[in-house]
């Protein structure tokens, strides 16, 4: 007798890009183990270089890295049809930030360091609402 492999729904997929490799791990591993695929890269450059990546369901960002910065990313992903959510994460969080990345897209801002449950919440949030 033969069994089936059990079918399960695709996972949603996250862009990751923090460039602090124990936070990027420590995020990746977290997301990983709520259910989600997530792609996770060291610099906005090498996701913007994955052309994968314009199928994934939401973005994480973080607003300050060395080659483009949360911005910028999310600038050049929309430029390419991406029509997915976007969180952007913050060490330097305040009013002109949250506005100006409200203005580039992002749907939240969280600020660093991070809370487990605001950014899980906040990522099921977003997920859900881009499948809607």
């Amino acid at each position: 007798m033969q069994f089936a492999p059990p079918t399960s729904p695709r996972r949603p997929r996250l862009l990751l890009v923090e460039d602090d490799p124990a936070v990027r791990r420590s995020l990746q591993l977290l997301l990983s183990g709520r259910g989600y695929e997530v792609r996770a890269y060291a610099s906005g450059l090498d996701l913007l270089a994955d052309e994968t990546a314009v199928t994934a369901r939401g973005l994480i960002a973080d607003f300050r890295m060395p080659d483009a910065d949360g911005l910028t990313v999310l600038r050049t992903l929309r430029e390419r049809g991406w029509n997915g959510s976007a969180l952007l994460i913050t060490g330097f969080p305040g009013k002109a930030l949250s506005e100006q990345a409200i203005a580039a897209g992002f749907d939240r801002v969280l600020p660093k360091p991070l809370v487990d449950g605001a950014l899980i919440d906040a990522v099921e949030r977003l997920v859900g609402a881009a499948a809607g």
